[in-house]
């Protein structure tokens, strides 16, 4: 007769192998894929993170449209631009909603753009884009702003006269402002207490996405609910970001409904008003608080941390530099106030730019999406439900797209005369129905931070420093290690 350790031990083998079997059984009509364990799926195999190189290795083995189980909950990724493409635009309606993971639901509570998927997401979003062109994207209102924003950070910059400095903060702490001037209808002071508390829960949140963390809490919640960890300081991040678009809406309720909109705030303060008596309605002060989080966490360190990688390409290749500066002097001087309609009037300079922001992939996997009705990917049914994963590193190095995909070559974006040229295969922001909502902003701070900073600056490494470090700190971006640079006027 089995004692109680021999029945326990029987009893965890029968388990898991049924388990096993209900793998493989929901997999069954999913794209090939690496065999899942029980429990944890094919998180062993990917080292608990989705890294780039992971990806590459499996795609080879089961080509570009492929599952993964992360724990018990199937993934699809797709490889490559033809399969991004194809699964992102074929049908974007049925891959535009966001998967519930624990992790995502202990942030978000469904609430905002960015985690939101239906007639949530719909009406958040149209009503951002039209509070933002509102507000003066696109028009020569907020490009002021970027461009006051980008003359501090040149001075910043000057103040340090060539001696080495690490451009992280100022980066995030110029952009921050940015976001600051749209959604709060105010700026920060560089100093300033709560901007350095604002960068670093921002930066929190960043680091912590696809992190092991994460990945442990989406497959184990019911347990990391109660043990201390990293994911306990993310969620405390988050919840100071929380209380400070808590206090700036009561602020804003304070003054008063002005009749003329300064910022975000008031416009959807306005907007509420509005809806009050609509019960299709989804604007609320809860809504509210997560669409700010959206924009400080979304628009920040994605731009900045392009700028830091833009440095760290300028020194490896100086030539790349000196032949943006020598444009910039041709076409417009070393004094005139830089602005995006320029980037017409320079193409190496725009091609540099498009460059730094493919070679760099600083978003592998972007934000993960999920069916929202059965549908079809590349010939294989997938139920409603599953989440996809577009790898957008494979379409930015994708061979059959780019001619030098490993290197760092802004003819890519060059036509035989020297003119600019857009590819199909630039997905830096996505595709489909849920393509980045501030594309059209990175894209001006980008061009008028960089060329603003060429135009003043030669960027140089240290005295006595030969290399700089170019591996990838694995997060919810692709981060480059901290490093400092000597930024030398001209």
């Amino acid at each position: 007769m089995l004692g109680i350790s021999e029945f326990l031990v029987a009893l965890i083998a029968f388990l898991l192998t049924v388990q096993f079997l209900k793998l493989q059984w929901a997999g069954r009509r999913l794209p090939p894929g690496p065999t899942p364990l029980p429990i944890i799926g094919n998180l062993w195999l990917l080292g608990f993170n989705l890294h780039p190189e992971t990806l590459e290795k499996l795609a080879q083995i089961y080509g570009n449209i492929f599952t993964l189980w992360l724990g018990q909950c199937p993934v699809i990724v797709l490889h490559g631009f033809q399969a991004v493409k194809a699964g992102l635009t074929t049908n974007p309606e049925d891959v535009s909603g966001r998967p519930t993971t624990p992790f995502f639901k202990e942030k978000s509570t469904e609430k905002g753009i960015v985690l939101t998927s239906g007639h949530t997401w719909k009406q958040q979003r149209r009503f951002g884009l039209t509070t933002l062109r509102n507000l003066g994207l696109g028009k020569r209102g907020l490009e002021q702003q970027i461009q006051e924003e980008a003359r501090q950070l040149v001075e910043h910059f000057l103040s340090e006269r060539g001696q080495p400095l690490d451009p992280s903060l100022a980066f995030s702490r110029a952009l921050s402002n940015i976001i600051c001037a749209l959604v709060l209808g105010r700026r920060f002071a560089a100093e300033d207490e709560t901007l350095q508390r604002l960068l670093a829960a921002n930066a929190c949140l960043i680091q912590s996405a696809s992190s092991i963390s994460e990945r442990l809490y989406n497959t184990f919640p019911w347990l990391l609910d109660y043990v201390p960890g990293p994911h306990k300081k993310v969620l405390s991040c988050h919840g100071f970001l929380h209380c400070f678009a808590k206090e700036e809406i009561r602020r804003h309720k304070e003054s008063g409904i002005p009749d003329e909109p300064q910022d975000f705030i008031d416009y959807y303060l306005a907007q509420i008003i509005k809806c009050k008596d609509d019960p299709t309605s989804t604007f609320d002060e809860a809504n509210l608080i997560q669409v700010i989080l959206d924009f400080f966490i979304a628009g920040t360190e994605s731009t900045a941390t392009t700028l830091r990688w833009a440095l760290i390409s300028l020194v490896l290749h100086p030539d790349v530099q000196e032949k943006v500066q020598k444009e910039l002097d041709a076409v417009l001087g070393p004094s005139q106030l830089i602005c995006y309609e320029d980037r017409k009037k320079l193409p190496y300079t725009n091609a540099v730019i498009h460059e730094i922001q493919r070679y760099s992939c600083i978003a592998p996997v972007g934000v993960p999406r999920q069916c929202v009705k059965d549908t079809t990917l590349l010939e294989f049914p997938v139920p409603k439900g599953t989440i996809i994963l577009p790898n957008i590193c494979s379409v930015l190095s994708d061979p059959q797209q780019w001619e030098t995909p490993r290197q760092f070559n802004p003819t890519h974006f060059l036509d035989k005369d020297g003119n600019f040229t857009s590819r199909e295969a630039f997905l830096t922001f996505s595709a489909g129905h849920r393509v980045c909502l501030g594309e059209q902003l990175a894209r001006i701070e980008l061009f008028i931070f960089f060329a603003s900073l060429l135009q003043a600056f030669t960027f140089r490494l240290p005295e006595g420093v030969t290399e700089i470090n170019t591996e990838r700190i694995l997060g919810g971006l692709l981060q480059p290690h901290h490093y400092k640079i000597c930024a030398v006027p001209r």
